[in-house]
């Protein structure tokens, strides 16, 4: 059985084949049952979540994604997430592959949004923020970057040491990136807002979003966590991954809909539809877009197939 520790998964997810992977898979015949979600006690901590997430494709392949969320990791140092991807042949069963979670996660999850990006930014977008500092981060920075020309990338975070470490990495990489202080501004700003964090309040509100903006909320996962308000709900048209996960998981989606601010009819497409040209994204350069990603199995399986292929010596 094959074996990619989180260095060996980076290498085999580069950004140009990740995204069409996924965008493939999207397109295509995936199975993907509703992912198990459970809350873990932590004495004396916030609730960790373990995250238990199956897809396959019939007759090719068939893998299950295990992931634990600690938010209580921030303070010992630690990533927030740890997981494992298992690949099993979709014929016999075997077990193919066992490939780094964490990092599998944030590429993919980076991936699918700059995917979504193309149908929704506006196609001369230059200007892009990003907010939380977390693992995710860097990995939005990159993919988003990939095949867009950006001219001013900015990240902001509420501790501003590790914005600037994130910063740094970035400019290792060769993206001009620069340390936001100033939120708002920069929000108003902006072409596209990409968040990644956990928050459980609003930290983009719908007043800063100018028209033609973008606005990326993948860091939610859960109904009680929350990314923006309702004012952004109500000024801009809705997308999600998926349908099925973002109504009953995000809680930029779930809690307009209890509310009534927003409606299912008023979604006006998951990403399966974009890519299928079955609905529209952007119409017009003046929409104020909004895409909420909680994840899906068949982004991971498409990865890990990836991941495996390439070490295999199937992929370029």
């Amino acid at each position: 059985m094959l074996v990619l520790d989180e260095k060996q998964t980076r290498l085999a997810l580069a950004w140009p084949a990740l995204i069409a992977a996924i965008a493939k898979m999207f397109a295509g015949d995936c199975v993907m049952p509703v992912r198990h979600h459970h809350d873990i006690e932590v004495p004396g901590e916030s609730n960790a979540t373990l995250l238990l997430m199956p897809a396959w494709l019939p007759g090719q392949y068939m893998g299950m994604k295990m992931v634990s969320v600690f938010p209580g990791n921030a303070a010992r140092a630690l990533p927030a997430i740890f997981g494992t991807y298992l690949l099993s042949s979709g014929r016999t069963g075997e077990m193919l592959a066992a490939i780094d979670g964490g990092e599998l996660t944030a590429r993919r999850t980076a991936a699918t949004s700059a995917l979504a990006a193309r149908y929704l930014a506006r196609a001369d977008a230059e200007e892009l923020l990003v907010c939380g500092t977390g693992r995710l981060s860097l990995n939005l920075i990159q993919a988003h970057a990939e095949g867009r020309e950006l001219k001013r990338i900015g990240v902001w975070g509420r501790d501003r040491d590790k914005a600037r470490q994130v910063a740094d990495q970035a400019r290792a990489l060769g993206l001009d990136v620069s340390v936001v202080s100033a939120l708002e501004t920069a929000a108003r700003s902006a072409d596209i807002i990409s968040c990644g964090t956990l928050s459980s309040t609003p930290v983009i509100p719908g007043e800063w979003l100018k028209a033609g903006a973008h606005l990326d909320l993948v860091g939610g996962f859960k109904p009680d966590m929350r990314e923006t308000d309702d004012d952004s709900i109500r000024r801009a048209r809705v997308f999600v991954d998926t349908r099925a996960g973002a109504t009953q998981e995000a809680g930029d989606i779930v809690q307009p809909l209890k509310s009534g601010v927003l409606t299912e009819d008023a979604i006006h497409a998951e990403l399966s539809e974009l890519i299928r040209g079955t609905r529209p994204g952007r119409t017009n350069d003046d929409d104020i877009t909004l895409f909420k990603s909680v994840g899906a199995a068949l982004e991971d399986l498409a990865g890990a197939i990836l991941a495996y292929e390439h070490a295999q010596g199937k992929q370029a």
